[in-house]
């Protein structure tokens, strides 16, 4: 009997002082292992809502990711999630908002270049850092944001050179009416102008737009040989089925979309207006490649089968991965430790390897362009045949030129960087060359679409 309770007390005093231990480390952990807290700021209403949902969504699957892995520094990783409400002075409210009052490390987020021209003199004022995550008219440069979309040499430009050798000469060009529609329809022209290209007309919509019948009958009337688009979210619906309506039983017109991607895609319901239409970007799903594969397969198993990639959606979730290498190499996640360790960074991305290019903290990226399929994917019809390195200004302009160029929007709008006035604007005139200007030359960066092969990058 003694030996029994000698045993039982032995067991209850190992018991205990495991409890005890596992309390004791528990608290060292806790105590040695404070979370690092990022913030995610993207349209969960509004008319970018469904655009920017799978943007929150591979983010925090990213971040999920290092978790599993141990987080970062040892550290776990916790986030906020913040709603720009699809307005760009609700952005700047909640980015000061994530700064001061959450105290987050790294901010992953905007995704209209409205939304980040309002957040970045926040930014910049706090010396903090915004990963930017969607493609972008260039003609910007900041030290406290890495643009991981494209810049115009990487999507714009060579979609226009595209354009021209597959498609036609004579352009249309529709967006919605805020600072990256304006500017990039801005390089469209300077662009159109230096290859012999014409412009016969031009018009901007509000994001909020439904109504476009008229601007589709004025596009057929002014006989356009391919549309470029840079419409942004729910408006896109409308214009391809006012498009398809007004084309009914003529030949149709090619469409080449900048800011149309499988997740938009699937949010217009009927593919019939947009298959066989075109859209530029440096990502699609169909890429196949080892590493894009699994990047589908680990988001599908986090959110569903019937979930779709895009673009921005594996910028972002590049970001989240490019940061936390630089804060493993920086050995801490102050924005300026930062921000010198992403200098150095690479990726071995879904869409091929990425880097930050240390002079503009923009990424090299591969540039593509895809025809949209009867089953709301993209077949790549090209792609530069290397990624290319970017460059924010645009060689048409002075980069003097594009500045007061964007200054003059602003200022027009009330000091706003969209157009408040709610209604479809048509641009009279075409824009010539300006006198004395050439055609550039010898643009290493860019390799002409019309000449390059194909990737051949075309996956299931």
């Amino acid at each position: 009997m003694a030996t029994r309770w000698a045993m039982v007390l032995l067991l209850v005093l190992v018991l205990a002082a495991a409890v005890f231990g596992g309390l004791t480390m528990a608290g060292v952990i806790e105590s040695g292992n404070k979370p690092i807290v990022v913030g995610i700021l993207h349209s969960k209403t509004g008319p970018m809502a469904d655009s920017e949902r799978g943007v929150i969504d591979a983010t925090v699957l990213a971040l999920e990711q290092l978790n599993e892995q141990g987080g970062v520094l040892g550290r776990p990783i916790r986030w906020v999630i913040a709603d720009g409400a699809s307005d760009e002075l609700v952005f700047a409210r909640e980015v000061t908002r994530l700064i001061e009052e959450e105290e987050v490390s790294a901010i992953f987020g905007c995704w209209t270049s409205a939304s980040r021209k309002a957040v970045r003199p926040i930014v910049e004022k706090a010396d903090h850092l915004l990963f930017y995550p969607v493609q972008y008219e260039g003609c910007e440069q900041s030290p406290n944001i890495v643009y991981l979309g494209a810049a115009p040499n990487q999507q714009i430009i060579p979609a226009v050179s595209w354009s021209l050798d597959h498609l036609g000469n004579a352009s249309y060009l529709v967006g919605s009416d805020y600072i990256f529609p304006r500017v990039a329809n801005a390089i469209i022209r300077d662009q159109l102008a230096a290859r012999g290209g014409r412009v016969v007309g031009e018009a901007y919509v509000p994001l909020t737009a439904t109504a476009m019948d008229d601007l589709a009958e004025r596009i057929v009337a002014a006989e356009p040989e391919v549309i470029f688009n840079t419409i942004n979210g729910a408006a896109n619906l409308p214009f391809f089925e006012a498009l398809a309506e007004a084309t009914r039983g003529r030949r149709p017109i090619p469409v080449v979309s900048f800011s149309i991607a499988e997740v938009e895609l699937e949010a217009m319901g009927d593919l019939e207006s947009v298959a066989g239409q075109y859209a530029s970007w440096n990502y699609f799903q169909s890429i196949d490649r080892p590493a894009n594969r699994a990047f589908v397969s680990a988001f599908r198993a986090r959110y569903g089968n019937a979930r779709l990639m895009s673009d921005p959606m594996e910028a972002a979730y590049d970001g989240v991965k490019l940061w936390a290498q630089a804060v493993e190499e920086a050995d801490r996640v102050t924005p300026r430790d930062v921000r010198r360790a992403l200098r150095r960074q690479s990726l071995e991305a879904p869409e091929g390897v990425v880097s930050i290019d240390p002079e503009t903290q923009h990424t090299w990226k591969v540039a593509r362009i895809g025809r949209v399929t009867e089953d709301g994917q993209f077949e790549i019809v090209w792609g530069s045949d290397r990624p290319l390195r970017p460059v924010p200004y645009p060689i048409f302009r002075p980069r003097s030129a594009w500045e007061d160029l964007v200054r003059d929007l602003y200022t027009g709008w009330g000091e706003r960087w969209s157009n408040p006035s709610g209604t479809i604007e048509f641009v009279s005139g075409v824009v010539a060359t300006p006198e004395g200007t050439e055609p550039p030359q010898g643009i290493e960066e860019t390799p002409d679409p019309g000449t390059a092969e194909t990737t051949g990058e075309v996956g299931g």
